[in-house]
């Protein structure tokens, strides 16, 4: 019978602490902005790119890490309280701030309540005057490079490739067909052209999302224009 009861109790004593453990507050602060060069947001490929919010004197050493939509926005939910925002090494298409000893600087971010923050970064190119359009069948495109970058940090053109897909979700990893035109065939970064031709659409539909990457050569992460909605 003791034995029973002392079952009983543990049991109880788990359900309990459980109970309690799960009616902790959830984080209610939304912290949301857009990664930006002087106030354009920077395109990139979904879940490629992220930042690491760091929140010193819980116990906690771990990161919250915050993932960089396809847009250039993200979204995160706290606590009221002080963090530290840093990207990790050979994050995302262009240069984050460096302190005096080299290494990734930090961003001090007060939360307290909700919390708009757009990040400043430095891309090594920019996609200018894109053009995106259907014509006979085709996906036809055009844009200019214009080159951030251009000290001892400067980087060369590996490609440039045209995506379209089916949804507006258009990178690397989500498409139905692409075009590449390689660095070394650009022969004017102020005169670049491409053109895809739209597959059979299964179930069909009459338009396509498309955007234009840029990959930089040395640099896994792309940048990439705005996906556009292709009426054809």
């Amino acid at each position: 019978m003791k034995n029973r009861f002392y079952i009983i109790m543990l049991l109880a004593t788990v359900i309990f602490a459980s109970c309690k453990k799960d009616n902790y507050d959830a984080p209610e602060a939304d912290f949301t902005g857009r990664l930006v060069y002087k106030g354009e947001a920077i395109g990139v490929q979904y879940g490629n790119v992220n930042f690491e919010l760091w929140q010193p004197g819980f116990g906690n050493n771990g990161a919250i890490n915050v993932n960089v939509t396809q847009d250039g926005t993200f979204g995160a939910k706290l606590f009221d309280g002080n963090y530290k925002l840093v990207f990790t090494a050979n994050q995302g298409p262009f240069l984050w701030p460096k302190n005096s000893a080299g290494r990734q600087d930090t961003i001090a971010v007060q939360i307290n309540g909700s919390k708009t923050m757009d990040l400043e970064v430095r891309p090594y190119y920019m996609i200018r005057s894109a053009a995106i359009a259907a014509a006979s069948g085709k996906v036809n495109a055009s844009c200019k490079l214009e080159k951030i970058i251009t000290d001892a940090n400067a980087k060369d053109v590996e490609r440039v490739t045209l995506y379209i897909n089916k949804t507006q979700f258009v990178d690397g990893g989500n498409s139905i067909a692409t075009q590449d035109l390689t660095g070394t065939a650009i022969a004017d970064l102020n005169n670049l052209s491409m053109s895809v031709t739209i597959p059979a659409l299964v179930p069909t539909q009459n338009y396509v999302f498309a955007r234009i990457g840029l990959k930089i050569a040395g640099v896994e992460d792309m940048i990439f224009t705005p996906s556009q909605k292709i009426t054809f």
